[in-house]
This record gives C-alpha cells, sequence and structure tokens, in this order.
C-alpha cells in the first residue's frame, strides 16, 4: 500500500563505500543463441502441445469405445490394435498432464508468485516444461528490448492520467518475465553509469514526493511471501530485496516487534518501498486507497513517522549512504586477558622462531623468498588450522594406502613403508608437524556442532555467521544481525553481534550428531600481536561477491591456501570446492572434495544449473536459507556448501552473468571468491586486496591482516606428499607379474649374534630400554618419549619436531636445546667415540645403527625371511618368523602415561603395526600348513589376532586351518566365534564364500553351536 508524503532525499555521497552491498548489475543484451534457443523452445512446445494430439487424432482416431463396453466386447480376443488403443489412451494421459505443467509454469513465470504449484505425478515433465516455458519467454522480453519506444508508448499516455510515480512504476513488470525484459531493454555499458542514472532516479522520484507501502500478507498454503519475492513483483528484481530491507529495518512494526534478518518477515508488516515500485498490492494512499481500513491507514501513518524518526536520525550522522552496516562489516572482537599459561584455543603451538644460523635452507628446497626461512617452510608455521587439516589428509591417505596394500601378496608390500620425504616435501611435513594445532580443529568442531545441537534442542534457527575470531583462548562468531541470547554455555559479546565461546567451556562440549553449521569457514590471517587473533570468513554466507585483488603471484598464494583448507578442514562434512582456471595440481589433497574446470563459461554452465536446483530444493523443502535445512535431524547429506575460487577475473558479460548467480546464492550455500585485476568487480559485497609484503587488506571492512598463503613452492611439496603416499599414483619398482615390488624398511639391522646392539629399547608392548640407566630428574619422562620418537624415525627428527611434540603448547629454544644435549649425554658414544645422537647436514637428530628397538628387529626378521636369507631356505625362513611373532609383547608403548606421546596421533605406525603382525601370522601359518602341522598354523593365527582382531585375512586363514584338522564341531565353533565378532555389520562376502565352500550348513549351525 502506497502513501504520498512529502520528503527531500541527499544525494548519495560520491564518496560512500561501494562495496558493503553488492553493486548495481549492469544488463546484458540478449545473443543469437538466446534467440535461437527460444525458437526451439517454441517449436518443441507447438510440436508436444499441438503436433502430439494431432497425431494422434489423424493416425490412431479415438481409442475408447463408441459406447458402454458390453460382455462380447470384454471377451474378445486381444489384437494389434488394443494394444495400440491402449498406448494412444497412455500418451493421451501423458499430454494431458505436460499441457497441465505447461499452463502451471506459465502462470507461476509471469505472475512471479515464486514457486510454482507442483503438477501430482510430473516429475520430469514438470521440470523440462519450466525449462521450455522459461526460454520462450525470453522471445518477449529480447523483443521488448529491441523495442523501447513501442513498450513504452502506454506508459506515456497513462502518464498523462496518473502521477509520476505511477507512470515510472508501469515501466518495471514484475515477475520472472517482468525481470528478463528489465535487464534486456536496460542493458548498459558500464556499472558505474547505471549506479549514476540508479541514484538520479532515485533522488528526482523523492522530489516528486512518493513514498509506498505494502503489507505483508498472509500465506497461501505453504508459499509465504519473502522480501526477495515482493522485490521480484514489485520492483523488477529479487536482488534489490536489501533496498526493501535498508528502509525497514529496525523499526517497529504493528505487532510491536521490528525487522532484523532480511529473511523473517511476518502476514501484517509494512513495508516502506523504493519509489519506483509498482503492481496493484501498492495502493497510494490516502488518494487512492479506497478499499483500505481505516486500521490499516493508521496503522501506515504510524510507521511513516518511524521512519522519518530514523531517517532523520541517520542524516544528522551523515547518513546520505546506503551501506548496509550490519551485513557487511566484520569487526575485531574485543578480547580479554587470557589466563595464565593458557593458550589460544586455534594457535599454533608457541615455539619460538629459531635464528637465521640454527640450519641452512633445507637442500633441495626454496628461497626464503619462497617462505623457506630457518630450514622450514613460515607460511605453514603460522597457519595452524590449515596446518592440522593437511596433516590430518595426509595421515589418512598414508592408512588408506596401508589397507589398500593389505589385500596384495602376504610378501613384503611396498605400501607397508611410505616413502620418506626429501627436499623441500621433508621440509614441509616437517612445517606441518610443528604448526599444525589439532586440538584447536577439534574444539572448534565440537564447539560450532555443539551450538546447533543446542539451537534445535531450543526449535531455534541457526543465525547467519559472517565471520569466527579465534583469540586468546575464545571463540568469536560475529553474526549478520541480533539473534537473541546464545544458549549456554556461550555468552553475548561486546554487542548483540557477537556470541562468544571460551576454552574452558568449549572443553565440556562431546560428541554430536548434528551436521556441521558452518563448514564454509576458512582462515584468511591474523591481526595483532602478541594476543593474536586468527580471522575465519564464512565464504557461503557472504552476500555477493569477495573478490581479491593484488600482484598474481599474492593472489594465488591466497586462493592455494583457501582451496587447501577448505579441502581438509576438520569442521565439515561434505563439501564441494570448484576451482577455475587454477589448482588443478591440488585435486589430489582432496578427489571428492576439488574439482577443476578450465574456464568461467564452464563454471558459468555449472553454477546456472545448480543455482536453479537448489532454490527448488529449499522451497520444495520448506527452507528459506541452507542454514534451516542444517538444523532438525542430522541430515549431514544435504546443504553442504558449495564454493567457487576463481583466481583470474571474469571479464565483460560474463562478469555480471557472475554476479547475477552470486546476488541470491548466501542463503543457498553457494561462495564466491573471485580474484581481479582492477578492484573493481560487478557484484562484488566485500573487496580485499593482498600486498606484496603479506599484508590483505579490506579498507571498507576496516581490517588488515597479516594473510595466510600457500606460495607455490610449498603447494608443490605438499602435492608430492599426498601422490607419494597414494601407491596408485607413485611409479615404483615392479615384482613379478608387473605387481609392485616389495619395500625394504627404512632400516634394517643386523639379525645375528654379532649384531647385537648398545642399546635396545622394547616399544611394543611395555616401554623398556635396556643398555642404559634410568635418568634422574624430572626430565627422564621427556628423555624416554624423545628417545622413542627419534626410534621411529630413522630418517631424523628435526629439532623443532621434536620440541614440539614434546612441548604441544611451546617451550623456549634453550630448554629444547638442553634437552638434546641431556639426550645425547644419557645415549653416550660408540667405541670410535662418535655421540649416538648426531645431527645431519640437514640439522636433524639422528640415532647411530647401535641404538635399535624391537620394532626395527620385527621388521627386519620379516623382511629376511621373506625377501632375504629366509626366501631361499625353509628351515631359516620358519625360525625368523617364530622369532619375529614372540616379540610382539602387546599394543605399541601399551603402558604410556595419559596425556603424553600426543604425536602419535600423527603416525600411522599404529596402522602398521598390526597389518606387519597379521602378514607375519599369515606367512608362519602357511609355512605350517605346507608340512600339514594345522595345529601350529591355528596356534600362530592366534597369536597374531591378538594384535589385529579385525584382520579378515587372519580369520579367513583360520577357517582354512581349522578346516584341516577335520573336526566340523570345531570350525563350527569358530565360524560362530567370528560371527558374533561381526556383529550388525555382518560377515564380509569373501568370508561367507569360504564358510560356503568349507562349511555349507554354517547358516543353521552357527545358531545351534552359539
Amino acid at each position: 500500500m502506497a502513501r504520498t508524503t512529502s520528503r527531500s532525499t541527499s544525494p548519495p555521497d560520491p564518496q560512500s563505500p561501494r562495496n558493503r552491498t553488492p553493486q548495481p548489475l549492469p544488463g546484458r543484451r540478449r545473443s543469437v543463441g538466446d534467440f535461437v534457443k527460444a525458437f526451439l523452445a517454441f517449436v518443441a512446445l507447438a510440436v508436444l502441445l499441438v503436433g502430439v494430439p494431432g497425431a494422434l487424432a489423424v493416425f490412431v482416431g479415438w481409442p475408447l469405445p463408441d459406447g458402454t463396453p458390453s460382455l462380447s466386447w470384454l471377451q474378445q480376443e486381444i489384437t494389434v490394435g488394443t494394444f495400440i488403443n491402449v498406448l494412444t489412451v497412455v500418451v493421451w494421459f501423458a499430454w494431458a498432464q505436460f499441457t497441465a505443467c505447461v499452463l502451471v509454469e506459465i502462470k507461476a513465470a509471469l505472475s512471479g508468485v515464486g514457486i510454482p504449484s507442483r503438477v501430482p505425478g510430473a516429475g520430469g515433465s514438470q521440470l523440462l516444461a519450466r525449462q521450455l516455458v522459461a526460454a520462450l519467454l525470453l522471445v518477449g522480453a529480447t523483443a521488448a528490448g529491441f523495442a523501447p519506444g513501442l513498450s513504452q508508448f502506454g506508459q506515456s499516455l497513462e502518464g498523462n492520467q496518473k502521477p509520476a510515480s505511477a507512470a515510472s512504476a508501469q515501466q518495471t513488470p514484475g515477475g520472472l518475465f517482468g525481470q528478463e525484459r528489465q535487464q534486456a531493454a536496460g542493458a548498459a555499458d558500464a556499472l558505474a553509469a547505471q549506479a549514476e542514472q540508479a541514484a538520479a532516479h532515485a533522488d528526482g522520484s523523492a522530489k516528486d514526493g512518493d513514498t509506498k507501502y505494502y503489507r505483508i500478507q498472509p500465506p497461501e498454503g505453504r508459499h509465504h511471501d519473502s522480501l526477495w519475492e515482493i522485490a521480484e513483483r514489485h520492483l523488477g528484481d529479487g536482488r534489490r530485496y536489501k533496498e526493501i530491507y535498508q528502509l525497514n529495518k529496525d523499526r517497529e512494526q504493528p505487532d510491536g516487534s521490528k525487522l532484523s534478518e532480511a529473511s523473517l518477515i511476518r502476514p501484517g508488516w509494512i513495508m516502506e518501498m523504493p519509489a519506483d515500485a509498482h503492481g496493484g498490492e501498492l495502493v497510494e494512499m490516502p488518494d487512492e486507497a479506497p478499499k483500505v481500513s481505516e486500521d490499516v491507514k493508521e496503522q501506515i501513518s504510524d510507521y511513516s513517522k518511524t521512519g522519518d524518526q530514523r531517517q532523520g536520525g541517520g542524516q544528522e550522522q551523515g547518513g546520505g549512504s546506503s551501506v548496509d552496516h550490519d551485513t557487511a562489516h566484520i569487526v575485531l572482537p574485543e578480547q580479554r586477558p587470557a589466563a595464565p599459561g593458557k593458550p589460544a584455543m586455534p594457535q599454533a603451538p608457541a615455539t619460538p622462531e629459531a635464528p637465521a644460523a640454527e640450519a641452512p635452507a633445507a637442500e633441495g628446497g626454496g628461497t626464503a623468498s619462497e617462505g623457506f626461512g630457518f630450514g622450514l617452510p613460515e607460511a605453514l608455521l603460522g597457519a595452524p588450522l590449515l596446518a592440522a587439516g593437511l596433516l590430518g589428509a595426509l595421515g589418512r591417505r598414508r592408512r588408506h594406502a596401508l589397507w589398500q596394500s593389505a589385500v596384495g601378496a602376504v610378501g613384503g608390500r611396498r605400501g607397508m613403508h611410505p616413502p620418506t620425504p626429501t627436499g623441500d616435501a621433508a621440509a614441509v611435513q616437517d612445517a606441518l608437524l610443528v604448526g599444525a594445532d589439532p586440538d584447536g580443529v577439534r574444539l572448534l568442531d565440537l564447539s560450532l556442532r555443539g551450538l546447533a545441537a543446542s539451537l534445535a534442542e531450543e526449535n531455534r534457527a541457526l543465525p547467519t555467521v559472517y565471520a569466527a575470531w579465534l583469540s586468546n583462548g575464545d571463540l568469536h562468531l560475529q553474526l549478520a544481525q541480533p539473534a537473541g541470547r546464545p544458549p549456554e554455555p556461550w555468552q553475548l559479546g561486546q554487542d548483540q553481534t557477537f556470541w562468544v565461546l571460551s576454552r574452558a567451556d568449549a572443553e565440556r562440549y562431546e560428541d554430536a550428531d548434528t551436521a556441521a553449521p558452518y563448514p564454509g569457514l576458512v582462515s584468511l590471517g591474523t591481526l595483532g600481536a602478541p594476543e593474536e587473533s586468527r580471522l575465519l570468513l564464512n565464504l557461503e554466507s557472504v552476500p555477493g561477491i569477495v573478490s581479491l585483488s593484488g600482484p598474481a603471484s599474492d593472489r594465488a598464494a591466497v586462493f592455494a591456501s583457501v582451496a587447501a583448507e577448505l579441502a581438509t578442514n576438520g569442521w565439515s562434512d561434505r563439501m564441494t570446492i570448484t576451482l577455475v582456471g587454477f589448482g588443478q595440481d591440488l585435486t589430489p589433497l582432496a578427489p571428492n572434495r576439488l574439482r577443476h574446470l578450465e574456464d568461467v563459461e564452464a563454471l558459468l554452465e555449472t553454477m546456472e544449473a545448480e543455482t536453479r536446483q537448489r532454490r527448488g530444493a529449499l522451497g520444495a523443502a520448506g527452507h528459506d536459507s541452507v542454514l534451516t535445512g542444517r538444523t532438525g535431524p542430522a541430515q549431514h547429506t544435504r546443504w553442504a556448501p558449495h564454493l567457487v575460487l576463481l583466481a583470474a577475473e571474469p571479464t565483460g558479460e560474463d562478469a555480471v552473468k557472475l554476479a547475477e548467480l552470486a546476488a541470491d546464492a548466501s542463503r543457498l550455500g553457494i561462495g564466491y571468491l573471485v580474484g581481479t585485476e582492477s578492484g573493481d568487480l560487478p557484484g562484488a559485497a566485500w573487496e580485499m586486496e593482498i600486498t606484496g609484503d603479506g599484508k590483505l587488506l579490506a579498507p571498507l571492512l576496516g581490517l588488515e591482516l597479516v594473510a595466510q598463503t600457500l606460495p607455490e613452492a610449498q603447494q608443490r611439496a605438499v602435492v608430492r606428499l599426498f601422490t607419494e603416499a597414494d601407491p596408485d599414483g607413485s611409479s615404483g619398482p615392479t615384482g613379478p607379474g608387473d605387481g609392485p615390488a616389495a619395500a625394504s624398511p627404512p632400516f634394517l639391522v643386523d639379525v645375528t649374534e654379532q649384531g647385537r646392539p648398545a642399546v635396545y629399547a622394547r616399544l611394543v608392548g611395555t616401554y623398556e630400554i635396556i643398555g642404559l640407566d634410568t635418568p634422574d630428574g624430572e626430565r627422564s619422562a621427556l628423555m624416554h618419549e624423545a628417545l622413542a620418537l627419534l626410534l621411529m624415525h630413522r630418517e631424523g627428527v628435526h629439532p623443532r619436531v621434536l620440541a614440539s611434540a614434546l612441548w604441544p603448547r611451546g617451550v623456549t629454544e634453550d630448554v629444547r636445546d638442553a634437552l638434546v644435549e641431556r639426550l645425547r649425554d644419557w645415549l653416550g658414544t660408540d667405541p670410535d667415540g662418535s655421540h649416538r645422537l648426531r645431527a645431519d647436514r640437514s640439522g636433524r637428530l639422528t640415532l647411530a645403527e647401535s641404538v635399535v628397538s624391537d620394532l626395527d628387529v620385527l621388521r627386519s626378521l620379516y623382511h629376511e625371511a621373506t625377501q632375504g636369507r629366509g626366501s631361499g631356505n625353509r628351515a631359516v625362513r620358519g625360525r625368523m618368523l617364530t622369532d619375529a611373532l614372540v616379540l610382539v609383547r602387546g599394543p605399541l608403548l601399551a603402558d604410556r602415561p595419559q596425556g603424553r606421546y600426543g604425536w602419535l596421533t600423527h603416525e600411522i605406525i599404529d596402522a602398521q603395526l598390526p597389518l606387519l603382525v597379521a602378514d607375519i601370522g599369515l606367512a608362519l601359518s602357511e609355512f605350517h600348513l605346507e608340512k600339514g602341522r594345522a595345529e601350529k598354523a591355528i596356534e600362530a593365527l592366534n597369536a597374531a589376532l591378538g594384535s589385529a582382531p579385525g584382520d579378515e585375512r587372519l580369520w579367513n586363514e583360520l577357517l582354512r586351518a581349522t578346516a584341516a584338522t577335520e573336526d566340523p564341531a570345531r570350525l563350527q565353533r569358530v565360524a560362530a566365534d567370528l560371527l558374533a565378532r561381526s556383529g550388525a555389520r555382518g560377515l564380509p562376502a569373501r568370508t561367507e564364500a569360504l564358510l560356503d565352500e568349507l562349511l555349507p550348513a554354517w547358516r543353521s549351525g552357527v545358531s545351534a553351536a552359539g
């Protein structure tokens, strides 16, 4: 409803920021391809709607009987003609359904009512009708664009009889058809030119004294009105909903509430509309409101006064700008003093920077400018969340490769011993180990999921989060709009748009069965020292495009960092990251998340289809945004974000198309980060710049960060780690039959009497050290732990890796060096006077060959038995395999103290050891079965099952060995035990097939035996 008032509006400030909300988009002209598509759609509709019934009438005729069927008619023989008639009836029904779909889609497109009604049972027919109708309507839209004089002729006549506001309103039809006409007829040469025209038009309209109001209507069925649809109907473009929101936010409504989020409006509310609004539901008051009740007139009059007060106050503050401060500003949260000794939740371990002389740059590594100063890549050392994600993904990749290799031959396998990284890859792996903060990632994930679960219990929607700050041990969520008090233990921050959780409260959270609420959060950089605050931007919630300008190489480093962290982060379930024009070599990091497209054309085609699909899915589910879909019952497979990273700036029409897609992307869970040379990109909501000295600037957001980057040299090294961990993607020697050749352990020991070591450590089972006195003092536990780490890494351990493993929360350099010296003195020297703890050329700490562990002996015995001396001597093989199995006394470091040895989470030895023991058991079982010693084979297999109880190969071999005893009852008991252990998962297919072969009646006999 509209009321004409007199109000002067200040012209826009030419210096006001242009990117707090998405820029006006220039219209684009239709191409020849659009005409071709529209013509083909017209032909297809004509054929389907007219040609099909015409052909049926001419060639088949009426398929049904002319009168009521008689009994004799029903008893007639079924002929080919009968089948044709039945098929004709089916085609007539399909035609009628498709015709109904076309009518429904045309009505929805022309009226702009939003999501069209569903035709029962239509499915693909309605989708086809929607696509054809949309293409056909382009004919009318394009024709209007080529004949603007005709399209405005009638409007000029009406303008002689109606106020200027009405005339201007009629120039912008509503709905889908109107939106296409507006885009085609209003094509501009440049975005800035159109913006100036829009400002001038708004100023002129305001001088004419036009202010209009719209009253939110009650819902019709499942369809609820929204600001987007109101803007689409009455302004011709749904993206202009922000103008309506700006005019009405925080103004008191008739029911006493206020508009605080653009997605939450209620029936009965009144919306002040821009001057060019049009349509039958808008009525100018009081002159043109004969059907409006006195109560509504009074409500509008009262509402207009709140607008005068609000806008007046805004003008006193210099408010000519239309900037949406609520939806486009990121603020540094207020910090509270840190508790003594309390580390920040997400930060890297506080290992001090080593002096430049500590170690030279890693041999084969990059230059200092590429981030390899002090021997380790500094960029990864300062990116704890990225490092933790990469380290976790690398561990999973290596475990997967290990299990893949387990299905190979019983002999040694290359997958058992991942290749030792060298050069830059070794330096990057060390940097990941030092910089990673897996505990911070875990707490961030628990905190976000816990918040989502708490809100779901209270039947509250997830608030839109623009950013997260990790600062001084606390997690600060910056909301787009105030959302009330947060659930316990969260607290309000410095204002209503900040929710805060302390680290101590985060520790109280347990795993929650809920979807990850904000998987699009990604680290951009840090602000402030020494109390470093880390900013995570929620890419999927930005109201438009995030643009990044700056030197090409620096932009590429930021894009690579964002892609790598999104692909491997620990606070998401599922995600799609599309890399356009760059990053093809990054896909090995997460092939199920990362995909690469060559150019913008392919991106636009992909995202246009996905945008349509997501809009339809949200409407069908009754959700206003993906955040609504992520609450309630866990829906881990739905509403996953899709984040697009486009490193090169799109040009011309492509930029406009991309901006159109991004305008509604935030509610669909789609985010866009786009590189630009000039910094002026259509549809950019937030603009950022990366400088040559590593600063990330966003002046209009008030931010200057130390950017998080992944330079090219480190990208290559990270990708190399992943590709070498994949047995399918790595090259290596092949063995007989073109299979992978067996790999030697990283360290082989002399297993003869002459090779007795000076220092022997038992790691498999209870941790014991033979050959050394137990050191005195509180450093004893640290020295034992340091020795265990060195024994598991015979290739060497960087001093900073050692420090971060022993002191996860940081330690000074002198304390670290003092421990290394104590460890060197404790281990002593060999007979030739050389220290048993030494440093190699790269500065890594290594052990002498005289310091050995049972893990080294275990690997060496198995290697010698299967590939060395035992491979050609049966007696030697049997003795070595038996000796190896005797060494297994329990799990690795069985009695390690609580809270220590946390670095084992980054190792794959916990997966390697059970497989190695299983291989030894299988080899020894085969050795005994060759001589018919079934009981000995069963004994070896049972011993191996103690360390690898879930290994399917051991159970299958145990079934075969038990069958060799020719005792069906015993075999039945083993089958029953195996079935009980399998639980609800059931038996693997190969095991079931083996049981069918060895014990055909096992299915009926297992329950009786149990």
